[in-house]
């Protein structure tokens, strides 16, 4: 256990390193608001898509395809989802509500699922973490595109600007032409992948240093009540619920820890591009990602061995 609790430190402290980064540079004044805006903008139209697409197009779709456990996964994806709006409906203020969504049933996946995945379950992990991983990335930008323009003053919610507002989501994009690549493994060049890798790099770093550039302790203090019921949602009730229901579905062994990784990973960077992007209530999206971070190195353990305690393991 003791291995395990290091890994997730290994993965969350460079996490955390470029958040408290960011603070630091705008406290000294090395980047504003102009630059948060700009950078967030670029993670979001350019440099994330880049990093979904080479994330999709390098996985082997063909033999880590398990029908069974994705779409377990999408159905328990759909019920989080569910809860965690009807619950920032019935106790939240109406702007916040596609934050506090967002923030409590989207995971990030592409960090901490597929690394703790791997660092566990070796190469099974990796495959069948990294096909997932792309079933992931499709049901996150969709449910938060919907979520986010129901309530985001500045994007129009009938049905069909929701659906534009889906279609032309950059993320969703990316994913969207990843998949017949991959499937088929259509060969690209080398100089692409390449250079679309080196695109893909900034996208992490630039994130993050955006995130703490926005933190402050006014904000923090403004959105606290909303961000930890969104973080308890996310870190203790929801994962709790799915693992659960995955268990009650027959799942065990690595397949089991897979999917409990997935579903108790913290708040993923990208939600907070995503709230910027729509205009949203991005300093609540910012305070969510830091606590479930700092959560993570305690619930994903605690979980994990309640799980092998258990014999599920």
């Amino acid at each position: 256990m003791l291995a395990v609790v290091q890994q997730t430190l290994a993965i969350t402290a460079p996490v955390f390193s470029m958040l408290f980064l960011g603070v630091g540079l705008k406290r000294l004044g090395w980047i504003d608001d102009a630059f948060i805006n700009t950078a967030s903008s670029l993670v979001f139209r350019g440099t994330m898509p880049a990093l979904l697409f080479l994330g999709i197009v390098k996985a082997d779709l063909r033999t880590a395809l398990q029908p069974a456990l994705l779409g377990y996964f999408v159905l328990a994806t759909l019920v989080c989802f569910l809860i965690a709006w009807g619950w920032a409906i019935w106790h939240w203020p109406q702007a916040d509500r596609g934050i506090y969504t967002q923030g409590a049933f989207r995971g990030n996946n592409g960090i901490v699922g597929l690394a703790l995945a791997t660092s566990l379950y070796g190469d099974y992990g990796l495959s069948v973490g990294a096909v997932l991983g792309g079933v992931v990335i499709l049901c996150y930008n969709t449910l938060s595109a919907i979520v986010l323009a129901l309530y985001s003053p500045h994007v129009k919610s009938g049905p069909w600007a929701i659906a534009k507002s889906i279609l032309g989501n950059p993320l969703i994009i990316g994913v969207l032409a990843a998949i017949p690549i991959a499937y088929w493994r259509l060969p690209l060049p080398g100089w692409l992948m390449i250079s679309t890798q080196y695109f893909a790099q900034m996208t992490l770093p630039l994130a993050l240093i955006c995130i703490g550039g926005t933190l402050t302790l006014a904000s923090l203090r403004n959105s606290s009540a909303i961000a930890i019921s969104s973080s308890l949602m996310k870190m203790v009730w929801l994962p709790l619920l799915a693992t659960l229901g995955a268990w009650l579905c027959g799942f065990r062994g690595a397949d089991l820890g897979i999917l409990f990784l997935y579903f108790a990973s913290p708040t993923a960077a990208a939600s907070f591009v995503m709230a910027r992007a729509v205009n949203g209530n991005h300093q609540l999206a910012a305070a969510i990602i830091v606590i479930t971070t700092l959560a993570a190195v305690v619930t994903i353990n605690l979980g994990l061995f309640l799980l092998q305690g258990l014999g599920w393991l």
